[in-house]
């Protein structure tokens, strides 16, 4: 197995998945920031930097239950059936001394953490017209698409909680804290080119109509098959029990 190339095919979708806007986040750059559940420990400790630069008027985090509520639990020594929100809101009180304004800890997806969290905000009065996004190396790309799906008209910057690659020997030289495992890893970056496909079975707008179009490069397709076909890791298929 050439490991140089399935390294390569894994860091394709890191940088395509991975999406940063901007090369840092910087004061005054939004009306509010929002963290998501789904990012793995580090994307609270960009938070946290971006709370104390002032990227932000206002801070939300969002999350319930999800597919990867456990992993979050775990990492935090959590053995309660706490809300993603609520733990890292506690992680960065801890941790920080800082403290998010707002909490939405109802949602269990990607589509309703776009949805939930705009509703969220109009309920409260916040001004929203400029978000900064913060989630998981591997959903930044389609928590993008859901914003531009249901609030086109608010301008978003993407800023990924980390943008991991791998090494040539299928490794990490500086794995962010609470870093995905190499296989959960890959598996979740590889779930992301079907649900990003525009196609009757991806999110797209001929699918399900959860997000907006999304052009998936052809290189990123090419890299999908490598790592399919290889054999050596899995896509991440849907839980139902997430999906509601």
């Amino acid at each position: 197995m050439d490991l140089v190339a399935l390294a390569a095919s894994i860091n394709t979708l890191v940088r395509f998945c991975a999406r940063r806007d901007v090369p840092a986040l910087g004061p005054a750059m939004a009306d509010v920031a929002i963290l998501f559940g789904g990012s793995i420990l580090a994307g609270a400790d960009v938070f946290a930097e971006a709370m104390r630069t002032g990227v932000a008027e206002r801070y939300l985090i969002v999350g319930g239950e999800g597919h990867t509520t456990d992993a979050l639990r775990h990492i935090l020594g959590e053995t309660k059936p706490t809300t993603e929100a609520a733990l890292f809101d506690r992680y960065l009180r801890q941790r920080y001394g800082m403290a998010a304004d707002l909490l939405e800890q109802e949602s269990t997806n990607c589509g309703n953490n776009v949805t939930n969290a705009l509703a969220l905000l109009r309920a409260s009065g916040v001004r929203h017209r400029r978000l900064v996004l913060v989630q998981d190396a591997t959903m930044q790309q389609r928590m993008d698409a859901g914003f531009r799906r249901h609030a086109p008209s608010v301008e978003i910057v993407n800023y990924a909680a980390h943008q991991t690659l791998v090494t040539d020997a299928l490794g990490f030289d500086d794995p962010p804290a609470g870093m995905w495992s190499l296989d959960r890893y890959v598996s979740l970056l590889m779930g992301e080119v079907p649900r990003l496909t525009d196609d009757g079975d991806g999110y797209g707008p001929a699918g399900r109509g959860f997000i907006a179009h999304v052009e998936v490069p052809a290189g990123v397709r090419r890299a999908w098959v490598h790592l399919k076909e290889s054999a050596r890791f899995a896509s991440r298929g849907a839980d139902a029990r997430w999906a509601s």
